[in-house]
């Protein structure tokens, strides 16, 4: 089994700045890609950028630009730089992986909550 632990969430001002954090533990190998996706009250939740243990990134439209995704494979963790932040990002992040072959995530951290608002 995997475990991943996610930290940064919190309260800050439209137009401030966010960083997350997610650690996994366990069995780790193969976890080819890691992520954060969002889930805000009464939508599905959604990918927000996700990133190979090779170093290929994919944002939402929505984010490009004002959010980097980043890994340290060494230290089996992922985080996400979240800039020019905007109500709308406002939501619950949860830190997500998968295998090589699987499509959509094979482990879910607990979520981190994160609120943009004056």
């Amino acid at each position: 089994q995997v475990q991943l632990v996610e930290s940064g969430g919190g309260l800050v001002q439209p137009g401030g700045s966010l960083r997350l954090s997610c650690v996994a533990s366990g069995r780790v190998l193969g976890l080819y890609t890691m992520g954060w996706y969002r889930q805000a009250p009464g939508k599905q939740r959604a990918l927000v950028a996700d990133i190979t243990y090779s170093g290929t990134t994919n944002y939402a439209d929505s984010v490009k630009g004002r959010f980097t995704i980043s890994r340290n494979n060494a230290k089996k963790s992922v985080h996400l730089q979240m800039n020019s932040l905007k109500p709308e990002d406002t939501a619950v992040y949860y830190c997500s992986a998968r295998g090589p072959v699987s499509v959509t995530p094979d482990y879910w951290g607990q979520g981190t909550q994160v609120t943009v608002s004056s």
